[in-house]
């Protein structure tokens, strides 16, 4: 999230959570030209679109294409080589990233419940996460919990970060085709009015998810 994942920042508010309390009306996101290399090659070549606010989107290309290091400028974990991304800043990003960043010897509740205010009850963080994960293991530290499991933890945790945005990379790999239409459905329930952008391979995503594709392929200079 913003500049940090979810589980170092602070949530910055208080009362019962609800994420859409972070949010505030704002303009679209423009990426405008946004250049990035490493060494010499070019990963991110001049690319340029408008995130509408309140949108959901999945950000489509071939492996190697650069939407991590998109995600990563956005995120402000990198900095572009030039060009300009307006309209939200990287505080108020949640974020899931490929690896799940998570507290081993935590439970899932307590994961979660490190982005939120202290007066969150934990009884409402554990009703959010038995929408998609199996109540017995809602005492048990994440690290005894299989691969499946801890990305449905990573995810809940973005999606319970009070935010105006949630930003997503690859967050339905490995999961099969039943739990990951569940894990849309909770998505879909919980951005509550946020901008979504999702960093996937899946072409099915975006319909599970109603919506946009965002194709490197067609937002990047092709020279």
């Amino acid at each position: 999230m913003g500049m940090r994942d979810a589980s170092r920042q602070d949530a910055g508010h208080a009362g019962a959570f609800d994420p859409k309390d972070g949010a505030q009306a704002v303009d679209a996101i423009r990426f405008t030209a946004v250049e990035k290399s490493y060494n010499g090659r070019r990963v991110l070549r001049s690319v340029t679109f408008t995130l509408e606010n309140g949108g959901a989107y999945c950000l489509m290309g071939p492996s190697g294409m650069g939407k991590t290091t998109l995600l990563r400028v956005l995120l402000g974990l990198e900095r572009a080589d030039s060009g300009s991304i307006e309209g939200i800043r990287p505080g108020q990003i949640a974020a899931m990233f490929q690896e799940d960043r998570l507290c081993d010897t935590l439970t899932p509740v307590e994961n979660v419940a490190l982005v939120l205010p202290p007066s969150t009850r934990r009884s409402e963080v554990r009703v959010m996460l038995e929408e998609i994960l199996p109540p017995y293991c809602m005492e048990q530290p994440v690290a005894q919990l299989s691969g499946g499991m801890r990305r449905r933890v990573s995810l809940a945790r973005a999606m319970a970060f009070p935010s105006r945005m949630v930003v997503m990379d690859e967050p339905f790999t490995g999961l099969d085709k039943a739990t990951r239409v569940q894990v849309i459905e909770f998505v879909k329930r919980h951005a509550r009015g946020r901008t979504l952008l999702v960093a996937t391979h899946g072409e099915d995503d975006a319909a599970l998810l109603g919506a946009s594709k965002v194709l490197l392929t067609e937002v990047s200079d092709k020279c």
